[in-house]
């Protein structure tokens, strides 16, 4: 039998209906002598309302409340579900971040962790029971107050456990049947991605894909933890994500799942699934491109008329990580007859106000002329492995946005991404347009979002 850590998303548990439901889902593994470790996020929209609440109160909720305050969703969702579990017959017990031993920093809403002791959700399972643990929160090891870990926390709650319980495999539920090439609230015609790398999952999650929460994947890439990624409210198999992602098994007891019921992705019809055990073809490959990823969350900074001498570039540079700023796209210009440049960069509009105001504070040391913003852009990105050796990608990319009618703002490119800014109002239009260009389309609908949210 096997430890398999579960991860449940709001939507999974937004109600008493649904957690029933999942309460259901958990008895099974249970029932068949798995050992289960549950992680659950805050109910429905609990989070947010938690958040405008405070909001209300003050203009500025103090970091250490507003943790204590947001934490309180997910420690609701683990003591609900833990009734639910009791009352069909599994015994289940309920621990907080901190109990489940989740050590961070002492950064508040955004901590990292730094060791995970989980003792007591070891000495349940010893015993018999289902854990459930309260998920997005820890406890600072120095100050030993509540931290969070920041938005999609409670994906690297159960990443973290899995890894330090050495789990067989780490699912995480949602209300979607896996990754898929785009979102499927923006392209229906998206279909499901049987595999994927950590490497092209950790640039979908980077980039926009909202399925999973980039630390997560870094995590579970670090610690060769498997995750499946798969629908609460469906009995399907969903998407693996690890670096060997064909050696991985999925836990089903619903489903007696042998070697040759996992599917490989066929190069030739991304859409056809080979038994894992059938090497007739040997040369079979991954498709060229995983998904197509959007980002409506980004703005625009652009510095003009920046003097074209060395050293200016990186004080603006210094000015706007010193704002604690992320930057994403850099473009600067060619120098112009009077020696300057605009430069242009990308951020989370999150970051803008405290970026743009150090910008504006150095003005006198950058030497620039003016600062603009724009906020109404957004992000697409194509990602595949299979893109480092396959030419014309590029040329597929811009031709079909060009056919479209969609202006390229800015690009940037990796080994197995090419990423272009463009007007927000065109961008859901851009994601379709690439998605068919690259033959991602699924002749049936295989995108359900069954909550609503697509998480």
């Amino acid at each position: 039998m096997s430890l398999v850590v579960q991860k449940f998303g709001g939507s999974s548990v937004a109600d008493a209906d649904s957690i029933k439901r999942v309460a259901q889902r958990i008895s099974k593994y249970a029932k068949a002598g798995h050992k289960v470790v549950v992680v659950v996020s805050a109910m429905g929209d609990t989070t947010d309302e938690l958040i405008d609440l405070a909001e209300q109160v003050t203009d500025a909720p103090p970091a250490r409340e507003l943790d204590m305050l947001v934490t309180a969703g997910e420690r609701i969702s683990m003591a609900v579900l833990s009734m639910a579990l009791n009352d069909v017959g599994i015994e289940a017990r309920a621990y907080t971040g901190s109990q489940a031993g989740l050590i961070t920093d002492e950064v508040h809403g955004k901590a990292h962790i730094l060791r995970v002791t989980p003792g007591r959700v070891q000495e349940a399972l010893d015993e018999g029971s289902v854990a459930i643990v309260a998920g997005f929160q820890g406890v600072s090891q120095d100050t030993k107050d509540i931290t969070t870990l920041g938005r999609g926390g409670s994906d690297t709650t159960a990443v973290a456990l899995a890894a330090a319980l050495e789990a067989d495999i780490c699912e995480i539920y949602s209300d979607v049947d896996g990754v898929f090439s785009a979102d499927p609230r923006v392209a229906p015609a998206a279909r499901r991605v049987p595999y994927i790398s950590c490497e092209e999952m950790l640039d979908l999650a980077a980039n926009g894909a909202k399925i999973l929460m980039v630390r997560s994947v870094e995590y579970a890439r670090r610690f060769g933890v498997p995750l499946h990624v798969r629908s609460s409210y469906s009995g399907r198999l969903g998407t693996i994500v690890s670096d060997d992602p064909e050696r991985v098994i999925p836990i089903d007891p619903d489903v007696t799942l042998r070697t040759a019921d996992v599917a490989r992705r066929d190069a030739t019809d991304p859409t056809k699934e080979l038994p894992m055990d059938d090497h007739s073809d040997p040369g079979l490959e991954a498709p060229i491109i995983s998904g197509v990823a959007h980002d409506r969350s980004e703005g625009k900074i652009t510095v003009v008329e920046v003097p074209d001498v060395p050293g200016r570039a990186a004080l603006l540079f210094d000015v706007v990580a010193g704002s604690g700023a992320n930057i994403d796209m850099i473009v600067q210009n060619s120098s112009t007859v009077d020696d300057t440049v605009a430069i242009s960069l990308t951020l989370p509009e999150t970051d803008a106000p405290a970026a743009l105001k150090a910008i504006e504070e150095a003005s006198e040391a950058i030497g620039y002329t003016e600062v603009r913003y724009n906020d109404q852009i957004g992000k697409v990105s194509i990602v595949g492995a299979g893109m480092r050796s396959h030419p014309g990608v590029s040329a597929t990319l811009f031709r079909s946005l060009g056919e479209a009618g969609i202006n390229i703002d800015m690009i940037s490119t990796s080994e197995i991404r090419i990423s272009v800014v463009t007007e927000e109002s065109r961008l859901d239009d851009a994601v379709r347009v690439i998605h068919s260009a690259f033959g991602l389309d699924s002749e049936q609908t295989e995108a359900v979002v069954y909550g609503g949210t697509g998480r």
